[in-house]
């Protein structure tokens, strides 16, 4: 009989750690994900444009949205967002904060199929929307499909007004693609598995008050490698 108790405290207690170890390698993979999305579409002959890169204040990558219309008629992904550092987003890429792409119109455009989803945000007054709360595209901010190939094809009206630009990737095929009506929103439950507290995705993001998790390194990388300064200006 003690045999069995003493059991089933060992199994309890290793419980507890196991749990927020499985939360934190959740977080870490949607991290992963996203770095290896991110270095798979940059590989893409037609990919985003330099120029349009070299001027995002940010990006978010939402890997594997998936649908979800048969029951609720709407769709869902989980992605990170990573900007450039310093008051004016002139560093180099910094610590991301996880966010949550959600709605109707993405399940009617990408079918079944789970799709990637990378978004470049365009200026300051998108970054600050974004990581301030639940914002709807197309209403909240302004948001295009993104263009791809040559940076020439880049100077559109639309390019330059808009604050978003989206792109998709599913079944290998990468295209810009219009999310008007989907919300984004800064997903507060993951920072706080991520980086073990209460933390607002401003104060992440913005501020830089939080340190680089060991999962975005790849992230960052790439898009360092890729646009290591911002030519807004």
């Amino acid at each position: 009989m003690r045999k069995l108790i003493f059991s089933l405290l060992v199994i309890g207690l290793l419980g507890f750690p196991f749990s927020a170890a499985r939360a934190d390698t959740k977080e870490a993979s949607r991290l992963e994900n996203s770095g290896m999305v991110l270095q798979e579409i940059f590989n893409v002959p037609d990919d985003i444009p330099q120029d349009l890169i070299d001027k995002a204040e940010c990006v978010i990558v939402v890997p594997s949205t998936l649908k979800f219309a048969f029951i609720f008629g709407g769709s869902y992904g989980r992605g990170v967002m990573s900007c450039r550092t310093g008051e004016k987003f002139d560093g180099p890429w910094g610590a991301p904060s996880m966010m949550a792409l959600e709605g109707a119109s993405i399940g009617f455009q990408i079918g079944g199929n789970a799709t990637d989803f990378v978004i470049l945000v365009m200026n300051p007054r998108g970054a600050t929307s974004i990581l301030s709360s639940k914002v709807k595209l197309g209403a909240d901010v302004s948001a295009a499909a993104g263009p791809k190939g040559r940076a020439a094809e880049a100077s559109t009206d639309v390019t330059l007004r808009a604050e978003l630009l989206t792109y998709s990737r599913s079944r290998g095929l990468f295209a810009g693609i219009s999310l008007a009506g989907s919300t984004l929103r800064p997903d507060n439950d993951a920072n706080k598995r991520l980086y073990g507290s209460e933390i607002s995705a401003k104060d992440i993001v913005i501020e830089g008050k939080a340190a680089v998790p060991p999962a975005a390194q790849s992230m960052l990388a790439v898009l360092n490698k890729r646009s290591p300064k911002n030519l807004s200006q």
